[in-house]
């Protein structure tokens, strides 16, 4: 096998939840490029197909909602039906309370007065919903003894916030970053090791993907500030991952597991 044949995913079927979220777009479309057949997962129907819209008429789209167990049983059936096996698993779908797009008053968002209902809503989807496609989709790949399975986590699952990130140039802390987020993408990158040694003797290879921060029209102040504390001095793009993903899903990581 040459170097060309490692990244090609010919022939195989992939499934990504959060398709249609800011880089699970990017993902589907490095699979597509790479031939892969993409089976892209959103909670929304419209979403989900506008997310392999342009990908051509071989892909598809399909609303999920990760944390319904029977739904995810579904969308698993579903595709083995049409494509007889399932090969690659992207695991991208979560919660993430984004500085440009926060979905709390900056007041509730600190850790003294953050909603014990956000909490439990977070690790429902960041880490129960990413379970249950491993144990469903998983499985099936357990039993072909061949798949590949890539969890998304973050560089927050490593490393924690920098809560000075989010404070403006007069001093004002327009947000915090939640301990829901990073706690339950630390369970991720738990989850993705349990599984590598779990699975390896049955060749499944279950490995993460931690991503930095991804430019999306944030405050100019917070791009600054971020750039900054970055050895390339800038934040990511959309596409910036895709290569990882790429090398991930394929053969080239043929003997990568569990990182």
């Amino acid at each position: 096998m040459n170097v060309r044949q490692m990244t090609d995913l010919q022939g195989r079927i992939a499934v990504v939840t959060g398709a249609a979220g800011l880089i699970g777009k990017a993902h589907c479309e490095a699979l597509a490029e790479a031939g892969a057949t993409v089976i892209a997962c959103d909670l929304d129907q419209n979403a989900a197909t506008a997310a392999v819209e342009q990908l051509g008429a071989s892909h598809q789209g399909i609303a999920l909602n990760i944390t319904d167990t029977a739904a995810v049983h579904r969308v698993c059936d579903h595709v083995l039906e049409r494509h007889g096996r399932i090969d690659i698993l992207v695991n991208n779908a979560a919660i993430n309370d984004m500085v440009e797009q926060p979905s709390l008053d900056v007041d509730v968002s600190q850790f003294e007065h953050f909603p014990i209902a956000m909490w439990r809503r977070v690790l429902d989807v960041n880490v129960t919903g990413m379970f249950l496609c491993c144990q469903i989709i998983g499985a099936t790949m357990a039993q072909r003894q061949s798949g590949s399975i890539i969890n998304i986590a973050s560089t927050y699952g490593i490393v924690a916030p920098d809560q000075s990130l989010y404070r403006a140039p007069d001093g004002t802390q327009r947000f915090y970053k939640s301990a829901a987020y990073p706690v339950s993408k630390a369970a991720v990158i738990m989850l993705t090791k349990y599984l590598a040694t779990y699975w390896g003797h049955r060749n499944v290879r279950v490995n993460a993907l931690s991503p930095g921060g991804v430019a999306n029209g944030q405050d100019p102040f917070f791009m600054e500030q971020y750039e900054r504390r970055t050895p390339l001095g800038r934040m990511a793009t959309v596409t910036d991952y895709q290569g990882a993903l790429i090398y991930l899903a394929g053969d080239a990581s043929a003997y990568m597991t569990g990182h």
